[in-house]
């Protein structure tokens, strides 16, 4: 059973962090690529982060860079996402879902897999 789990969401104040964390299993995610997603009331999903299944490459959407950092940890049957979120602002304000794909890190929401969710908010 496929199963990817985002946890670490929550609220916080304009310039605090926050971690995200994703727990994939179920397949050989240790293999796929993976990436984080959000999507705030009222808009479309958008691209956060990516990053390629050996964790030599990553990508980010110009709004986060520099202030996020994605990362892997390709443990035997579990593999874990995370996020680590700093200088937030109110307009990170979102849902952020997992997701992961077996071909490529893209940017597009594409991704062959999906997690739940998580709710982040930031306030001013």
């Amino acid at each position: 059973q496929v199963q990817l789990v985002e946890s670490g969401g929550g609220l916080v104040q304009a310039g605090g962090s926050l971690r995200l964390s994703c727990a994939a299993s179920g397949r050989t995610f240790s293999s796929y690529a993976m990436g984080w997603f959000r999507q705030a009331p009222g808009k479309e999903r958008e691209f956060v982060a990516a990053i390629s299944w050996s964790g030599g490459s990553t990508y980010y959407a110009d709004s986060v860079k520099g202030r996020f950092t994605i990362s892997r940890d390709n443990a035997k049957n579990t593999v874990y996402l995370h996020l680590q979120m700093n200088s937030l602002k109110p307009e990170d304000t979102a849902v952020y879902y997992c997701a992961a794909d077996e071909t490529v890190a893209g940017t597009r929401d594409e991704y062959d897999y999906w997690g739940q969710g998580t709710q982040v908010t930031v306030s001013s």
